[in-house]
Formats: structure tokens, sequence, C-alpha cells
């Protein structure tokens, strides 16, 4: 083997062995540049790192025995403009006998004649397992210094240089990694132990502190068009209760594109990109980093860090940073939730305790679990005998509504009147509210029991004064129908023909008065469940016959057309005939009343397939304004009367009348909307036994 290939590969083989007993990569790129230097010779030289996508990411220069820094914007240019940038974009090495005759030479000032002029350079590609990892350049001060036989020995250099900064890269990457996940598991462990919103900002603003090295930090959320700065730690410069709009500052623009942003200083030219009311005073800001505070996809807020302690920021700056934003979004959130649950069970224990009603919580079986103080005052029994009991032995259940093992109750609150016991056997009649509710994160059973003596005690009194005055008013009327029947008896004469048409009017609106005596007073009986008078087999056509002649005068005043029909051979009805008839004659008034002047009404009875068995259907339909849906279910209600309608005047009692004489003789009432306009009431009633 000649003797200077000899020398080569023991030149190689050392420095090979220099490159791998280092691993820290800015150590490796300072061993490549000096062995460089050494073994090719020079003035100075660069090695500039780049990642898998071909972006620099590290360099170091080296200028006689001398290491300098490079800034981030000259590392730039000699990527994108200088000859390093070719190699790089080309994976070719380049010999560079002069570079004042070189174009692809990025000149700066130092190339001026004036300066140390032209000079020779060669730069090489570094690889490793054919991947660029990154560029070496030597520069010489003499034009035509470096020879093919530099070139060559460069290239070897080069070769063993890849492996050694691409392994460098690699070690520094996990290290990187592994600090960042460091730094975010502990940010994680001290932020999920905050539970108090303002107790985890201030640690969020800690942990960023800490983590990143800075001045000051700062955390915004989002409120409507706005960022409102809820927490900052500027050293005496607050922040506390600025807004910024979305549109406006960096802090907007992160939170409007979701995205960070990392500013390492600020210079003239970008000064502006702050907003007024991002701008701290007396605080000279050297550096900046924003990025959003994440939760489920959606902003919520921005978190800063301001000012870094060296001067500029670590590379994963913004990665630890986009990481503690993330864990501040859903410690964040998590805070939210417990402060607004922690604020519902204060309101809810406020509203619990000082409750006018007794209100017990139970578990799923009925077991009493908390109490309020009303419980003890009405069942006049003290708190620890009240713990040992269940629900049904305070108050009657009604098992219908809650069934037999309370399964019955959910979410939707029940309510149903009761009897309440107390310690000393006397009772008080409740209303009773009950539902599911979580009581201590518990699924449970809130029971409210309202008093309700009063009510009882009034509508007591109601019921007696209302039937006495019924009843009272029955002997009066009798004597006026009887006068008027008199009167109609002993006039002669013109006088007769004369009186006859008012006498008719009386006789109707006693009628009429009578009909409603009595209506209230069935309405009264039937709602304390009596059965109706006695009944007997009735004819439909009868029926309806009767109660369009005790409202024909209605008809003829007003000049609406009646069009009775019925189906043939129609089978008798088991009715309580002056109960039904009155339920007619109410009917045919309704329509009578809501129908026009000279407009039509139809009433009938019927019998068919359709008709549930056993039963007979009578219909009075009209051609007025008709009844909103929403209204139906309630028209038959007592004291409802339709809304919306001036000049309609009346008790409301005909239809509930209507409504509890149907139900009592087993039958059912209910309205639709006629085909054309208007309403059409529909009621069955039982057929009698043949």
């Amino acid at each position: 083997m000649p003797q200077d290939q000899r020398a080569v590969l023991e030149l190689l083989y050392k420095v090979s062995r220099e490159f791998a007993t280092a691993l820290d990569l800015k150590t490796v790129l300072i061993r490549v540049l000096f062995s460089a230097l050494k073994n090719v010779g020079g003035e100075r030289g660069t090695v500039v790192v780049m990642d898998d996508n071909g972006q620099a990411i590290d360099s170091a220069i080296v200028y006689g025995n001398e290491l300098r820094e490079s800034t981030t914007r000259q590392l730039k240019d000699t990527v994108d403009y200088g000859l390093a940038g070719w190699v790089v974009r080309n994976h070719l090495a380049v010999l560079v006998p002069d570079t004042s005759k070189e174009s692809r030479w990025l000149r700066r000032e130092d190339d001026q004649l004036n300066r140390s002029g032209a000079k020779s350079a060669i730069c090489v590609p570094l690889m490793a397992h054919d991947k660029l990892v990154g560029v070496l350049t030597l520069v010489h001060p003499t034009p035509g210094a470096y020879n093919n036989d530099h070139f060559e020995l460069m290239q070897a250099i080069a070769d063993q240089a890849g492996i050694a900064v691409l392994n460098a890269r690699l070690f520094s990457e996990s290290q990187r990694q592994m600090r960042v996940m460091t730094a975010l598991a502990e940010g994680a462990a001290r932020l999920n132990k905050f539970v108090r919103i303002d107790d985890l900002f201030e640690n969020i603003l800690a942990q960023v502190k800490q983590t990143l090295q800075v001045e000051a930090a700062a955390l915004a959320l989002v409120n409507g068009d706005e960022l409102l700065f809820r927490a900052a730690s500027a050293n005496g410069h607050s922040l506390v209760g600025k807004h910024i709009k979305l549109r406006e500052g960096i802090a907007g623009m992160v939170a409007r594109q979701g995205r960070g942003i990392i500013i390492p200083s600020y210079a003239s030219d970008t000064q502006p990109l702050l907003s007024e009311s991002e701008r701290i005073s007396g605080l000279r800001i050297r550096g900046f980093a924003c990025v959003p505070i994440h939760v489920q996809d959606k902003v919520i807020g921005v978190l800063e860090a301001i000012n870094p302690l060296a001067k500029s920021f670590d590379p994963d700056a913004l990665l630890v940073l986009t990481g503690l934003g993330a864990l501040a979004g859903t410690t964040i959130q998590n805070a939210q939730l417990f402060e607004s649950l922690d604020l519902a069970q204060k309101r809810y224990h406020d509203l619990f305790e000082d409750s006018i009603d007794p209100i017990i919580i139970t578990d799923l079986s009925g077991f009493i679990l908390e109490i309020n103080k009303q419980v003890t005052v009405f069942s006049r029994q003290v708190p620890e005998a009240l713990h040992n009991l269940r629900i049904d032995q305070i108050h009657d259940l009604n098992i219908e509504k809650t069934g037999p093992q309370l399964e019955n109750i959910g979410d939707a609150t029940l309510t149903y009147e009761s009897i309440l016991h107390t310690s000393d056997s006397k009772t008080h009649p409740v209303q009773v509210y009950v539902r599911k509710v979580l009581f201590d994160n518990t699924e449970s059973i809130q029971w409210i029991l309202r008093d309700i003596t009063e009510r009882k005690e009034l509508d007591s009194l109601r019921e007696d004064m209302s039937a006495m005055i019924y009843h009272d008013l029955r002997s009066p009327l009798a004597n006026i129908l009887s006068s008027v029947e008199m009167l109609d008896t002993i006039i002669e004469g013109p006088e007769r023909e004369t009186a006859k048409p008012i006498l008719r009017i009386a006789q109707h609106s006693i009628s009429r008065i009578e009909r409603m005596v009595s209506s209230l007073l069935d309405i009264n009986r039937m709602e304390q469940n009596q059965a109706v008078g006695e009944r007997q087999p009735a004819d439909a056509s009868a029926l309806i016959n009767y109660a369009m002649d005790a409202v024909r005068p209605t008809f003829e005043g007003r000049e609406q057309i009646v069009h009775p029909y019925s189906s043939p051979d129609l089978p008798q009805v088991l009715v309580d005939v002056d109960m039904i008839r009155r339920v007619l004659i109410n009917l045919l008034e309704n329509a009578a009343k809501y129908t026009p002047v000279g407009g039509e009404i139809e009433i009938g009875a019927q019998i068919g397939p359709e008709i549930k068995e056993g039963f007979l259907r009578f219909v009075v339909q009209d051609n007025g304004p008709g009844i909103p849906e929403s209204e139906r279910e309630h028209i038959f209600d007592k004291f409802v009367r339709l809304k919306n309608k001036p000049g309609m005047r009346g008790m409301g009692v005909g239809l509930a009348f209507c409504r509890l004489a149907v139900q009592g003789h087993g039958g059912s009432i209910w309205v639709e909307q006629a085909p054309a306009s208007g309403s059409k009431f529909i009621f069955t009633l039982p057929l009698a036994k043949e």
C-alpha cells in the first residue's frame, strides 16, 4: 500500500474515532470543523445541520481557533442564497478556487476587495444512509489554495462526519423530546392538583415561567368576540382585566387561527404586530411566544410567554408552550365545571335549607338521606328519628304515580296530593313534587311536600258557599217561573199578544239559569266522585230534538241554520235524561255563540264499526273560527275560556260540566277540527241493554 494512502486511512480512522466518542450535537460539530481545518487547512469553517425536511436546525462556525455564534438570519441566508444552499439542493460537493469568480458564493462585507478579498472554498454535503444531514464549508484566505487532493480528503472526512452528525442529531432530538415530555408530565402532575380556577391560573403561569425560563407570562380566555386577560405574572406590570379584540394583535391572530407563534425578539418592523392592549407599560418586550388554549378542537383562550431570561427562546419553546396550552385547556375546563358544580351545589344547599317547604332526599329505595329544617317543623320529629325512616312513613305514597318500588320516578317531576303524618298522630294535606336528582354525586330522589291546608280549607269553604248559593237560587227561580207561567194564563185580550214574546224570553232565560244552576251543582257533586242520577233508556233523536227546541230562540235570533241528522233505527242509550239534555244544550249554545250570523250547525248521532262497541256517538259541529290545537286539551277544564275571542262571555263551566257528565256515564268527549272550518265536538254514551 502506498505511503500516502496509508496515511490517509490512518487519518480517517483517527477522525472517525474522534467523532464517535461524542454524542452531544454541538460537540460533534465543533470536532468536525476543527478536524477538517487541521487536516485540510483553511482560515474558517462552517457546518450546518439539516432536519429530515431539509430545514436548517443548528450550526457551528470556527474562525481560526475561535468558536463564533451564528445568528438565525445568517443561517437562513447561507442556506437560501449561498453556496451551501446549492450543495444542499443538489447533494453535490463543490471546489471553488476563487470566490470572486463564483456566482454561487454569497458575498458578505468581508469579501470586499478592501477587506480580505477573494478566497478559495470547499463545500461538501454530509450524507448518512443516502440522506442529507448537513453541509460542511471550509474557506482559505488565498485563492487557489485548495486542490483536488484537498477536495477528496474533504469528501472523505465528510463521509465520516455524516454518520456522526446524524447520530448526534438523533441523540439531541431524543434528549429534547425527553425534556419536553418531562416538562409536560411535570406540568400535568402539578396542574391537575388544582380545582379552584384562580389557583389554577396562578400555577399555569408559574409552570410557564419555570419551564421556559421567561420573565413574564399571561393567560387570556375568549369572551365573546374578545380575549379577556384573566391572569398575568409580569413582575409588577399587570395585564389582568385588559381586553383584546379577536381581530387584533398577535394574541387575537393565535386565537382565530388556532396556531402558536414565536418571535425571538422585537424589531421596529414587528412592533406594530402588538395591539395597544398587548403592550405592557414599562416592560420592554425582547421575545414573545403565544399559543392557543384548546379544549376538544375549540380555542378557549391563549397562553403567552414573554422575555426569555437567556435572551432567546430554546428551539423547543413553542412545542413546550403548545403542550402546556393543551394541558391548560383540559384543566381549565375541569376547574370551570367544578366551579359550576360547586356553585350549583351551594345554591341548591341554600335553597334546600331556606325553603319554606319540607324537602326530603332519599335513596332510590326510599330511605331518607337528608332533610331540611322544615321537615322537622311539620313532622314534629327530631332529625335523628327521621333519618331512620322511609319516605312512605312520612306521607301516604301514591303507588299509581310512583310505582310500588318507586320505579316510575324519573327526571320529570311527578305530582300528587297526599297526607303528611306527624309524630303526634296528626296530619297535614300536602302537594307532593317528586323527581330524581344528583345529590352528593349520587342518583337520589327529591321529595317536596308543600302544605296545602289553607288551600283545602278555602276549597271546602268555596264549595260549601257554592252549594248553598246554588240551592238557595233554586227556590226563587221556581217562584219566578211559576209567576211567569201564571201571567201567561191570566193575561187575556190584546195584551196577551203583546206580552207573549216577552214571557217567552223570560221563560227561556229562566230555563237557562236553571240549567246553569243544575250544572254547577252537578259539577260539585261529580267532582266529589258521586254517581250520576237515575239512568233510563232514552231515544237519541228525542234528546237531540229537545236540545234544539231549547236553543231555537238563539238560532233564530242569529239567523243560523241547524241540520239534524241521525242513522236510522238507532238503539237507545242508558242515561240520566235531564243531564244529557243539558250536555247537548250546552254544546249547541256553544256552537251558536262561535258560529257567525247566518252560519250553519250540524247535530246528530250515529253508530258504526268505527265506534267503540256498546256506545253511540253524538256530534255537534259548527263553522266558526275553530279551536287552536294547543288549547283543545284544556278546553274542557273548569273556568277555562278560549283566548283571543273578544266579546265572548261566559263562566267557562259549560264544557267542564259536559266532560264530567259524559265521563260519569262511562263515555268520552273530545274536540276535532271540522273538515271545512270550525269545531267538531264528539262524545259517546253507553247503549241500553235490549
